[in-house]
C-alpha cells in the first residue's frame, strides 16, 4: 500500500518563496507520475505540477514559471518549490501518485494514492 505524507506548509509572505516535502513510501512500481495539487475550501481540485519515473515535468498555468518539481529517489521523496508565491496560493496542497504513468500526469481522476495534505497560507 502507498502511503504520502506532506510536510513544508505554513504561513509565508507574499513574494516568498515555499518548499514542499512528499514522502513516499510502499511504491514499488518503476513507472510512475507524482503530483501536486490543490484545493481551496468551496472550489475545484487544481492541478500545480506532476513529474514521471523519467523525470519528465508538467506545470499548471497557475503555477508555469515559478514553481519546480523534482524527486529525490534516494529518499523516496518528492519536492515542489513554488517562489514569488501570491495570496492565491493559499490552498491545502496534496500530493499524489499515478502508478504505471508513462507521462507526468496534472489530471487528478488518474491518481490512485493521496496525501492527507499540508496547508498553505500567503499574507500581504
Amino acid at each position: 500500500q502507498v502511503q504520502l505524507v506532506e510536510s513544508g506548509g505554513g504561513s509565508v509572505q507574499a513574494g516568498g518563496s515555499l518548499t514542499l516535502s512528499c514522502a513516499a513510501s510502499g511504491l514499488t512500481r518503476s513507472r510512475y507520475s507524482m503530483g501536486w495539487f490543490r484545493r481551496v475550501t468551496g472550489k475545484e481540485r487544481e492541478a500545480v505540477a506532476s513529474i514521471n519515473s523519467g523525470g519528465s515535468t508538467d506545470y499548471g498555468d497557475s503555477v508555469a514559471g515559478r514553481a519546480t518539481i523534482s524527486i529525490d529517489n534516494g529518499k523516496n521523496t518528492m519536492y515542489l518549490r513554488v517562489n514569488k508565491l501570491k495570496r492565491e496560493d493559499t490552498a491545502m496542497y496534496f500530493c499524489a501518485v499515478f502508478p504505471d504513468a508513462w507521462y507526468p500526469s496534472l489530471v487528478d481522476y488518474e491518481y490512485s494514492y493521496w496525501g492527507q495534505g499540508t496547508q498553505v497560507t500567503v499574507s500581504s
